[in-house]
């Protein structure tokens, strides 16, 4: 395994354990998991330890380890792979959550500090779902969390890692990061323009666009009437974008941020004219 990766398991590993918890984290460590696929399964007596297992992942998962160990990182061969998985049922509720890891970047503090939102964000959601299936709780709750990579070329990777919870209805959520392989940074909205007029100007035209596919399919909705209970103003100068392998602009909203559930994760291409101005540069939109 090269350097880069062993520190990340390292420091996954030194998360301090609580004293409670080290009896059943020993007992977890001498269970094998599945080779297909990765996916690692607890039985309910060990189920509290799991947010423990993620740091550990890599030592209990021969699997994860090799693959590990395996990820060229001569020539930047930055992609996406799957660090662990947890898969639970207790109580009519069930928890699918597939942890990325970002891997082949000369980078380590970035590479380190995605893989540590991610682990972070994994962690948070076994938490809520063992919160929900406590023995004081009632009712059915199902997450599931996996992700893909939606723009991969020489310049840029772009991977959403998608977020579904059910619990009497359904709640989608999409979270993307952009990095630029060559130059090994993290690309954020604000990043890519001058000034903050890029705010009011992609919103004046997510609003064009929304009433331009009202207008075609009446069947389509969005909240962006003042009479509206909390009508879409503006985006936020960290809304969540990524960028097409065409180098188009794609800004994209959770379920019930700017329209009805039924109207599922609203995503809207920014034409580049609209933009083009208040770009830094033509290196990644265009």
């Amino acid at each position: 395994m090269d350097k880069k990766l062993e520190q990340l398991r390292e420091e996954y590993q030194n998360v301090p354990i609580p004293k409670e918890l080290d009896e059943m984290v020993e007992k977890a460590l001498q269970h094998r998991p599945q080779r297909k696929r990765k996916i690692l399964m607890w039985p309910a007596s060990i189920a509290v330890a799991a947010a423990v297992l993620f740091a550990a992942a890599v030592n209990i998962n021969p699997d994860a380890a090799q693959a590990m160990s395996k990820i060229p990182v001569i020539g930047k061969v930055v992609k996406a792979i799957t660090f662990t998985e947890i898969k639970q049922e207790k109580d009519q509720s069930s928890i699918d959550v597939k942890t990325p890891a970002l891997s082949g970047l000369s980078n380590r503090e970035l590479e380190e500090n995605v893989n540590k939102k991610y682990l972070k964000e994994s962690q948070k959601l076994y938490n809520e779902f063992m919160e929900a299936t406590s023995k004081h709780k009632k009712g059915h709750l199902s997450i599931y969390s996996d992700y893909e990579t939606v723009t991969d070329t020489r310049d840029l990777i772009s991977i959403r890692r998608n977020i579904e919870k059910t619990q009497a209805s359904s709640y989608t959520q999409q979270r993307y990061i952009t990095i630029d392989k060559k130059n090994e940074i993290l690309l954020t909205l604000k990043s890519l323009f001058k000034d903050d007029r890029y705010i009011d100007v992609i919103s004046q035209n997510i609003k064009e666009q929304m009433k331009q596919q009202m207008k075609e399919d009446h069947d389509k909705i969005y909240w962006i009437d003042d009479d509206e209970i909390e009508p879409f103003k503006k985006i936020r100068a960290d809304q969540n974008f990524y960028i097409t392998e065409d180098h188009k602009l794609v800004i994209s909203f959770d379920e019930y941020e700017v329209a009805p559930g039924y109207m599922g994760v609203a995503e809207f291409e920014i034409p580049t004219g609209v933009i083009s101005k208040l770009l830094v540069g033509s290196r990644y939109i265009r």
